[in-house]
């Protein structure tokens, strides 16, 4: 078994790692930027080496650097985690240059499925079934209509070295496409340095499911099921889990021989995930499911495999690049069972999934609820890296109870004072089309308006916060019986809560409060008594330019005094890589302006005012 381990990785995917390897007896270093300094998964690893700083290509990206580390700590060997260099060749075959293990999949392997093409027509020579398309080396924007045309609309266009969903454009008509290749390619170029493209047939009911699949040097290739990660939201994965819905036992035979299939292919060792399309139009039918891609890697949504067949997935990786066969032949894994995944992910939904960053004053998930985070109480979220705050992952004997296990622990989420996606996991989860199992990957898009909750409190809000106003142990009814908060009606309840006031004639305890603010159905609130200056229901915007995330402030638009027209761009900010501009809400002029280019500012900053032009 290896000694040594040095985690290419942060986070949480670093905290996993370590997990395991600590009960394997392996001694773990972590490497981190100088941002991550005070991070658990490097509190917790045996040893630290900072590598660079915040900027990802100054520190988790910097090869030279790890490597350098690895020589300092005496590392026998690398896990790259996912994401960053988990599958970069030139890394991989660098690490074995060094004399270390590479925990991972071979540098032949990663380029043999890296490129979507060249992974299509070597899956193609395998037998493995893949999407109709056009994969040629013609790239000329006529070749590729023609193409287009003769596939049928809708067509999909994908950058080659795409992944993340960049470098993808959906096309519904012919006039669409040359504009939408110029985007795709543009996006391509700039993400991947790579403008070739290929061309697919659109499903119009499209299921996203994955095989996970394990080699070893000896040999072996075994799989361990399918899971389902069709829940998305602009091709990122909201919510996983294993078994895939519908899925009857001939198809997921032909499924998962197909993924050992692809594995072989390739000669591969390790942990893998073929993921393949489903057209879900008519349930799951073996003839309807595509080869899609492979991730020669370890998956995000490896929590809910490791749940229903009871395996450590990070162990398998650690015994197979130790040299061990695998841990269990085919016939003796089984599955057991439903697990679900949830990301809780530093965001607004209600502002379209803003970013939001800043400390972690509460940071409290229910029980019985296995999470994986990388941040703990205390700490905070930064800019710098990706928003997901934690990984919820439930179990239950069926599907339906797994579904409500999931919407409970999303529910029961506390968090304070960044913002999460909490209450709209919660609602996805408890949607009766998603109970029922009436999921693909349209599934959000179609029902936001079940899904996204409100910027103002419902009324269990309201109702709740006022309670909580209320003498500890009272009776709503009795207590408000010549109760006053700044009116003169006995039996309501007058309660500031986000920053407006409003009168409640029915308070009803409910959710969880701590330090004047309210955690109810995975939302959170803060409240209390009316200030003396506040204003019943809020009032309307004035003018003012609020930052509506925390961010830098990347470009400064207009001046003092300038006339600005309704939905003139006023100031742009940048956080997590997301670009947010702020616009003129009616025609006037910048009365004030209170930032410069490069400040940095909180959520909720008075950026400028508009003020209505004097005639």
């Amino acid at each position: 078994m290896i000694e040594s381990l040095l985690i290419a990785n942060r986070g949480e995917i670093a905290r996993r790692i370590i997990r395991t390897a600590r009960r394997l007896g392996i001694r773990t270093i972590a490497v981190h930027s100088d941002v991550d300094a005070a991070m658990p998964f490097v509190r917790e690893a045996d040893a630290a080496v900072c590598i660079g700083t915040a900027l990802a290509a100054d520190s988790y990206l910097r090869q030279d650097r790890i490597l350098a580390a690895a020589r300092e700590t005496h590392a026998a060997a690398i896990h790259p985690g996912y994401g960053f260099l988990s599958e970069n060749a030139e890394f991989a075959e660098a690490v074995v240059a060094a004399g270390l293990v590479w925990v991972g999949a071979p540098p032949a392997s990663i380029r043999a499925m890296g490129l979507k093409d060249a992974a299509k027509e070597r899956m193609i020579a395998a037998g493995v079934p893949v999407t109709p398309g056009y994969l040629g080396a013609d790239q000329s924007p006529e070749r590729l209509q023609a193409e287009a045309d003769a596939i049928g609309y809708p067509v999909l266009i994908k950058a080659v070295a795409g992944g993340g969903g960049k470098g993808m454009r959906k096309v519904d008509a012919r006039e669409d496409f040359a504009e939408l290749l110029a985007s795709c390619q543009r996006e391509a170029a700039a993400s991947f340095g790579n403008t070739q493209v290929l061309i697919e047939k659109y499903i119009l009911s499209p299921r996203h499911i994955e095989v996970q699949v394990f080699g070893d040097t000896h040999g072996q290739v075994v799989h361990l099921f399918e899971r389902d990660c069709s829940l998305q939201r602009r091709h990122q994965k909201v919510i996983e889990e294993a078994p895939a819905p519908g899925m009857d036992e001939a198809t997921r035979t032909a499924v998962c021989d197909a993924a050992v299939k692809a594995a072989r292919a390739v000669d591969y060792v390790g942990a893998g995930t073929i993921e393949f399309i489903a057209d879900g139009s008519d349930g799951l039918r073996a003839d309807r499911i595509w080869f899609m891609e492979m991730n020669t890697r370890l998956q995000v949504e490896h929590p809910v495999t490791e749940a229903i067949t009871g395996q450590d997935l990070v162990e398998w990786q650690l015994r197979v690049a130790s040299g061990e066969p695998l841990p269990c032949r085919q016939d003796e894994l089984s599955i057991h069972g439903w697990a679900m995944e949830a990301r809780l992910y530093a965001e607004n939904p209600a502002s379209g999934f803003l970013p939001s960053t800043g400390p972690l004053d509460r940071l409290r998930f229910p029980a019985d609820v296995r999470v994986d985070s990388g941040v703990e109480e205390g700490g905070a979220v930064t800019p710098f890296y990706d928003p997901m705050i934690a990984k919820l992952i439930v179990h239950g004997g069926a599907r339906r109870e797994a579904a409500a296990k999931l919407a409970a622990a999303a529910r029961g989420t506390q968090v304070w004072p960044v913002k999460t996606n909490a209450a709209f996991l919660a609602r996805a989860a408890a949607h009766p089309d998603f109970v029922a199992g009436r999921v693909d990957t349209g599934f959000i898009e179609r029902h936001a308006a079940d899904l996204i909750p409100a910027a103002e409190p419902s009324p269990a809000v309201l109702g709740a916060a006022a309670a909580a106003l209320l003498p500890e142990g009272a009776d709503p009814w009795v207590a408000l019986r010549g109760f006053r908060a700044n009116r003169d009606a006995a039996t309501a309840v007058d309660v500031e809560v986000g920053g407006k006031t409003y009168r409640v004639e029915h308070p009803a305890a409910g959710g969880i409060v701590a330090d004047g603010v309210l955690f109810l159905d995975g939302e959170a609130w803060p409240f209390g008594a009316p200030r003396a200056d506040a204003i019943a229901g809020g009032g309307e915007g004035d003018g003012a330019i609020l930052s509506p995330m925390p961010g830098r402030v990347i470009a400064v638009l207009v001046a003092a005094g300038q006339t600005v027209a309704r939905g003139e761009r006023l100031l742009v900010l940048e956080a997590m890589k997301m670009e947010q501009a702020l616009v003129a809400p009616f025609d006037g002029v910048v009365a004030e302006l209170k930032v410069a280019e490069g400040a940095q500012v909180p959520e909720g900053t008075l950026l400028a005012r508009i003020a209505v032009e004097e005639v």
